[in-house]
């Protein structure tokens, strides 16, 4: 089966109805996601699935996304946006020029703010390859875009959810 990518299922566990919500809001820009009450559930459903015993691990949603629980996402307001003719990303009625990475990895988080993009989907639209090693490349790129972001003043900023990816966020 080599050559073969393997389907990924993120399983999100939360107890309360408003965390699922904020899971579901969170995980949106995952291919497959699952989000049920309990681990009992998550495990009824493994066995219903087929998955093999050795490859399941189950861990509570907190584990996963600590920011998610009790927490509110505001997307960032609508006045930013990215001018993709001019390369620009334009926060009211400033400007600031932006790298071919920057502004790929802008059009993805103000086209779909408050979204989850993980690691391996933003490595994927921005540099058009599978997400390698340890991310500094991103985390690089991450850290230029938010500068820009400050030094237009925007109300917006780059979240990371640990060990997930990226969203954009009211600052």
């Amino acid at each position: 089966m080599r050559g073969i990518p393997a389907a990924s299922l993120v399983i999100g566990i939360a107890s309360s109805p408003a965390v699922r919500r904020q899971l579901a809001q969170l995980l949106g820009g995952t291919e497959a996601f699952l989000i049920v009450s309990s681990v009992d559930q998550a495990r009824e459903f493994l066995d219903v699935a087929g998955a093999p015993a050795a490859a399941v691990m189950v861990q509570p949603a907190q584990a996963v996304l600590p920011e998610a629980v009790g927490s509110t996402i505001t997307p960032p307001p609508p006045d930013l946006s990215v001018d993709s003719d001019r390369r620009v990303l334009r926060w009211l009625d400033r400007e600031i020029e932006l790298t071919p990475l920057e502004h790929d990895l802008l059009l993805c988080l103000v086209g779909a703010p408050g979204q989850v993009w993980t690691y391996q989907r933003l490595h994927l639209e921005v540099w058009g390859n599978a997400h390698l090693g340890r991310g500094s490349d991103m985390h690089s790129l991450v850290r230029r875009a938010r500068h820009k972001l400050a030094r237009l003043d925007a109300s917006a900023t780059i979240h990371a959810v640990r060990g997930i990816g990226f969203r954009l966020a009211s600052a």
